[in-house]
């Protein structure tokens, strides 16, 4: 019998993650087509949802700042900040600390938007089954931290 409290040995944690892996691509691809079906309510693409969405928490921010966050080029998140400002959900502003890379700030309209996202999101997790726990949902957010902590040097 194996001790499942144990830290696994590098071959099998390899393969366990490779499973993780098969279950997180077409999770993500499924709730990206989910949150784009359901955005015609906000018009919002799934881009421009995650920079609403990274303001939202983060406060203003600049561009390059975005990109690193998500793992994205400079120029994809320029597109959404730019199909964001055209829809008046971002302001575009001056950054004392730099002058070549202005502060992207929330709007009203913004946080309104992202707001009635995240709450449909949330209805819609409500839905998950299966008793999870606190601590199961601990642990995967903790395995899914390490596995990103890993490709933090890959370049986007």
């Amino acid at each position: 019998m194996t001790d499942t409290a144990a830290p696994l040995p590098p071959d099998d944690l390899a393969h366990r993650l490779t499973e993780v892996f098969d279950l997180v691509g077409p999770l993500y691809r499924r709730v990206q087509r989910k949150v784009e079906q359901s955005a015609p309510i906000e018009g919002l693409s799934v881009g421009v949802r995650a920079v609403l969405d990274l303001l939202r928490e983060n406060g203003p921010m600049t561009v390059p700042q975005m990109g690193r966050a998500q793992a994205l080029s400079r120029q994809f998140v320029q597109r959404m900040v730019n199909d964001a400002a055209d829809r008046q959900l971002v302001e575009i502003t001056p950054n004392p600390a730099h002058q070549r890379s202005s502060l992207i700030r929330l709007t009203d309209d913004g946080r309104a938007a992202i707001t009635a996202v995240l709450t449909r999101e949330r209805a819609l997790l409500r839905q998950v089954d299966g008793g999870l726990t606190d601590a199961e949902v601990t642990a995967c957010v903790r395995v899914l931290t390490r596995m990103l902590a890993l490709f933090d040097h890959v370049e986007v």
